[in-house]
């Protein structure tokens, strides 16, 4: 199953990092898909963080921050998949 979770508001390429406002809730371990015009990759979330402190799971709402192995671009699309 896959369920739109959230869509990437900022990209940060030198440290591969992308912001991603949620509307549904994500922990650490859970498998994602990024998706956009250009965009189309699957990881699983390692580590994230909100305003530079290490959480393990975040809530509808929160924008948090994820290492990501590929670029992103704002307004991507990010899917949960089970």
């Amino acid at each position: 199953m896959v369920e739109e979770i959230g869509v990437v508001t900022r990209f940060f390429g030198k440290i591969m990092v992308a912001a991603i406002k949620l509307t549904k809730p994500l922990k650490v371990d859970d498998n994602i898909r990024i998706e956009g015009a250009t965009t189309a990759f699957e990881q699983k979330v390692e580590s994230m963080q909100i305003d530079r402190k290490d959480i393990s799971e975040a809530s509808i709402g929160q924008e948090i921050a994820i290492k990501v192995k590929d670029r992103v671009r704002e307004n991507d699309k990010v899917f949960l998949v089970e």
